[in-house]
């Protein structure tokens, strides 16, 4: 799962985005709305957590003016903590309000509860042949058994599932699974793939991983 952080507190925000990471999800952090719009116009997120209190503007405001575009679901994260505030904030357009102090805890579980919810296209278990994958409990087997994989396989497995009989080329992955600054070696995309193909090959399932060269990968779409 990836998670956009928009905290101007350098501290706060570097505290949330550490614990995020460490509790499995892939997380980049923006400290205003500008790099707010500029981190959804280039790239996918499944969640977000969005300060109010933002050096260029009010992230109140900015919610609900964007409620009806295509934003992730949204957490907002913020010292605003009285009733009065807290109904403001889910009428803007947030999907669940916290108040700081907060546990990381409580955030990582209320971002997983968010994508439980019924009626979100990501709550659904993809099914291809033997393979399931279950986003919101972030869960992969094959054939009835887990598949112990990193947070990375996770991520590249989901993003094949989804597009199942489709090449997913190498930008895309990248994109999906390295945060903004992190640096990605020439051969980071192809070591994941190695070692997702590994584990599909021990599960009997890795005849379905198919390199296409020169355009990226792509998984069998065999419903059998």
């Amino acid at each position: 799962m990836r998670v956009l952080v928009v905290e101007d507190n350098q501290r706060i925000g570097q505290l949330t985005a550490h614990g995020l990471r460490q509790r499995g999800f892939a997380c980049d952090r923006v400290e205003d709305l500008a790099a707010t719009e500029l981190a959804l116009a280039c790239s996918e997120f499944d969640a977000m957590v969005l300060d109010l209190g933002l050096p260029d503007g009010d992230g109140l405001e900015w919610l609900r003016h964007h409620r009806t575009g295509n934003l992730p679901p949204t957490i907002i994260l913020t010292a605003r903590a009285t009733i009065e505030e807290r109904v403001l904030g889910l009428d803007a357009g947030a999907d669940d309000y916290l108040s700081k102090p907060f546990e990381l805890a409580e955030l990582a579980a209320r971002l997983r509860a968010m994508l439980r919810r019924p009626g979100r296209r990501d709550n659904v278990v993809i099914e291809i042949g033997p393979l399931c994958f279950d986003p919101a409990r972030q869960v992969a087997t094959a054939a009835g058994r887990g598949l112990v994989l990193s947070r990375r396989e996770l991520g590249l497995l989901e993003l094949l599932m989804r597009r199942a009989g489709e090449v997913v080329r190498r930008a895309q992955i990248e994109s999906a699974l390295y945060r903004f600054d992190e640096a990605v070696t020439p051969n980071a995309v192809e070591a994941v793939v190695s070692r997702l193909r590994r584990k599909l090959d021990e599960a009997g399932v890795g005849h379905r991983l198919h390199t296409v060269r020169g355009l990226g990968y792509i998984l069998a779409d065999e419903r059998t």
